[in-house]
């Protein structure tokens, strides 16, 4: 099983010009790891659609991966994301489910069926182009180079630790800088360095 840092410090040593898109208990440790204006922090009130969000982002600069780290809770309310992205023919996205077992900034309630439902399998019968797994940290790290430069839609499906991350606010007390900022405020900051050349 991953921890949370071997998740994203991977992603983040690899990442060049990709939109990454964060959702409930990634939203913060990203943001402390993290600091690009092309980093979106979907936390607000809209559980589950975060993948949505990156869908349509990536629909919009069709030039520029965008990868979503989405949680198994929030993958189980919108499973229908999945049919959605492989229908619109976006090659460009990365939907990777931090898969904890629980709504870990809500109180760690327990995710419906969590270790029963096989999110993969129901990525690869919906059409996703690849699908992987990963449960131990030297595999996926050797992977997270082509899972972000190689055609898709991706799906990532990975085997974490729960963690012990709180609700998110925003304010200045937050160490990620898409946090100290308004939702508002944020978007257009994301607006921008999308609109700039690469």
């Amino acid at each position: 099983m991953l921890t949370r840092a071997q998740v994203l410090e991977p992603l983040a040593k690899h990442r060049t010009d990709e939109v990454i898109v964060t959702t409930m208990g990634v939203t913060r440790p990203w943001g402390r790891i993290s600091d690009s204006d092309l980093d979106f922090a979907s936390a607000d009130s809209a559980m589950g659609h975060a993948a949505d969000l990156a869908l349509g982002i990536a629909l919009a600069r069709p030039d520029r991966t965008v990868a979503c780290l989405n949680g198994d809770g929030s993958m189980l309310m919108t499973l229908g994301t999945l049919a959605t992205v492989v229908g619109s023919g976006a090659s460009n996205y990365v939907l990777f489910v931090i898969d904890n077992g629980v709504f870990e900034i809500t109180g760690h309630q327990s995710v419906a069926a969590s270790g029963q439902v096989d999110y993969a399998a129901m990525a690869q019968a919906a059409g996703f182009q690849r699908v992987l797994t990963f449960d131990d940290a030297r595999s996926y790290a050797e992977s997270i180079g082509d899972i972000l430069t190689q055609p898709g839609p991706t799906f990532v499906h990975l085997m974490v630790e729960p963690g012990s991350e709180g609700p998110i606010s925003r304010n200045d007390r937050e160490k990620g800088r898409y946090l100290r900022t308004s939702l508002a405020e944020w978007s257009r900051t994301l607006k921008a360095a999308l609109e700039t050349k690469n």
